[in-house]
């Protein structure tokens, strides 16, 4: 039988079955290698090296700075000081949810991370304020995507990654696409909480308002010395995510004062799941490319599409297709490790963008967040509020098209995504 036949069968097969996707990718791929001549040593020494990068190494440093901020403190001064500010307006309360995901987004490069960390203040906090339990999951699913369009981006990194393009540039790329989105979601919200005539908080005094916001400025900081760190060329993406952890703990311990011990010890046990999660489908991705390569499977692919078509945008059509049905079935570091391999050669002949490309990708990951079965942000949510899943799907339905939109726009106008990486 055919190798590569094997190969796809085999790991659909345990995917099905619903065996973890990092150990689907390296199983399916150990056994179409026995098919041709390769050593497992082999094998194990693709798995090390495809890990030993130093641009790889910023994905623990953003996990943990996301981690502690959620579990530190930060996260919650940040919201009681947008709450000081725009929760007596009408639909404020759902601003805020966007906000503060936008800011959290800005440090922890995770969308699950995001939606956990805002989610189990805000939707508690919607729901006494009179919104629907339904549209409180669904915002707090929808924004937690910005996780990964809005730089620091854990997708983005290992994109840059695989394609060997520059992480800096994918990340200022990121920038107006997810201001885009995240303004999106913020025009929605308001129209939605004032058509269905949304609860807002009382008004507070400006003293109250200033008080609470010199408390969050710690919080508010992290995200411009990320950014600013890597974009003035300060420090590299890996640099600033350690830095970020450091400036986390001491914020936590001693400013704050919320992170004793056994907290400490969840969040370094949090980074560590999230973390070896991640590397061990990176390391498995990687012997797959690996065979897919020896397989001139590619090369075969791209030589197909230009049989096919000749038409880009039926190409973008099809691309963005395959990328949503993928992402019902498998999250986002597999489907960009898997795809972004065979893609690039077609992105030559098309002449298209690898940067360009990389954020309508990252668009389709944000989808991939909250389609089920198995949206991550899905089941967030639904562990926050303890809510069925089926209940967070209902409540996501309408923010699909409001992505779609950000999508299609990203994919008409490329300066969207380009005019910051000049």
């Amino acid at each position: 039988m055919n190798p590569v036949l094997v190969l796809f069968l085999v790991f659909a097969v345990l995917c099905l079955i619903r065996v973890p996707i990092a150990v689907s990718l390296g199983l399916s791929s150990v056994i179409a290698l026995s098919m041709a001549d390769f050593t497992l040593y082999t094998v194990i020494q693709k798995m090390f090296n495809s890990l030993n990068s130093a641009t790889l190494m910023a994905i623990p440093g953003f996990v943990f700075a996301g981690i502690i901020m959620s579990k530190g403190g930060i996260s919650f001064y940040l919201i009681e000081a947008l709450k000081s500010w725009v929760g007596h307006i009408r639909g404020g309360l759902a601003v805020i949810t966007v906000l503060a995901c936008m800011i959290f987004a800005a440090i922890s490069g995770s969308s699950p991370a995001t939606a956990a960390a805002i989610g189990s203040i805000m939707i508690p906090g919607m729901v006494n304020a009179g919104y629907s339990k339904r549209y409180a999951m669904g915002l707090v699913a929808a924004s937690g995507t910005l996780g990964i369009l809005i730089p620091p981006s854990i997708p983005l990194i290992i994109y840059g990654t695989v394609a060997e393009e520059s992480v800096g540039k994918l990340f200022s790329a990121g920038i107006i696409p997810g201001l885009l989105l995240g303004g999106i979601l913020l025009i929605s919200a308001i129209i939605h909480a004032r058509v269905n005539n949304y609860g807002k908080l009382p008004k507070e005094p400006m003293n109250v308002r200033w008080k609470k916001t010199a408390k969050a400025i710690w919080g508010f900081l992290l995200p411009v010395f990320i950014l600013g760190g890597i974009y003035t060329g300060i420090a590299t993406p890996t640099e600033a995510a350690f830095v970020s952890c450091f400036y986390g703990i001491i914020v936590s311990v001693f400013i704050y004062k919320e992170m004793s011990f056994p907290k400490f010890r969840e969040v370094l046990k949090e980074s560590i799941n999230i973390t070896s999660m991640i590397f061990l489908v990176i390391a498995s991705a990687m012997i797959f490319g690996m065979f897919l390569t020896t397989e001139q499977v590619p090369q075969s692919f791209a030589t197909w599409i230009e049989a096919s078509t000749s038409n880009k945008w039926i190409f973008m059509i099809g691309v963005n297709i395959m990328f949503f049905i993928m992402g019902m079935f498998l999250d986002s570091v597999a489907i960009i490790l898997i795809t972004l391999p065979i893609l690039l050669p077609v992105l030559v002949m098309f002449n298209i963008n690898i940067i360009h490309f990389a954020i309508i990708m990252t668009i389709n990951m944000e989808l991939a967040m909250i389609s089920p079965p198995v949206g991550l942000n899905l089941f967030v949510v639904s562990g926050i509020t303890r809510e069925k899943v089926g209940e967070v799907v209902k409540g996501v339905v309408p923010f699909f098209g409001l992505m779609i939109l950000a999508l299609v726009l990203v994919i008409l106008f490329p300066q969207l995504s380009l005019m910051l990486t000049k």
